[in-house]
């Protein structure tokens, strides 16, 4: 298979330390504050994201070890394909969270964000716009998830634990 490098530009700075009680997804947190702090050479980058009130941060959910292609993933009871789920524990532990940013200071690299479903530390990837033109389908549908339980937040079950 060909190589895959990433770069970490940034990490989070987040009020969960411990996967259990966090959000499963950005949309279920509390407007909580927390923080993106962005690495030196990668703050020039944040030039006209001010202009967004919402961004995707794609991260490396680094906590994540093992994973298992059946899964019982969160807002339900019965075992599922692991890609069509949210599951955390990925042969990639790529995540993608969608958080609504309150402000960008690009001399500090620290962007300020509402809404986070990811542990303190975490380490961040990439960054892109939410452009709603693109990003929004409501009529599409969501599989299994659209009569899904109403669980908003995590609990041990894909914590590092063997399984």
């Amino acid at each position: 298979m060909p190589e895959c490098p990433l770069i970490q530009i940034g990490h989070i700075v987040s009020p969960y330390n411990e996967q259990s009680g966090t959000p499963i997804q950005a949309s279920f947190g509390e407007p909580l504050d927390a923080e993106v702090h962005i690495y030196p050479d990668f703050r020039e980058g944040l030039t006209d994201l001010d202009r967004f009130s919402r961004i995707w941060l794609i991260s490396w959910l680094d906590k994540s070890t093992s994973f298992n292609l059946k899964v019982i993933p969160y807002r339900d009871t019965v075992e599922r394909g692991l890609f069509s789920t949210r599951a955390p524990r990925r042969p990639n532990p790529v995540g993608i969270s969608s958080t609504q940013l309150i402000s960008v200071d690009i001399e500090t690299g620290i962007l300020k964000i509402k809404g986070i479903d990811l542990l303190n530390g975490t380490p961040i990837l990439d960054i892109k716009p939410y452009a709603p033109r693109f990003d929004s389908h409501s009529e599409e549908t969501a599989g299994w998830l659209d009569k899904g339980s109403d669980a908003q937040t995590a609990d041990d079950r894909f914590s590092n634990k063997e399984t």
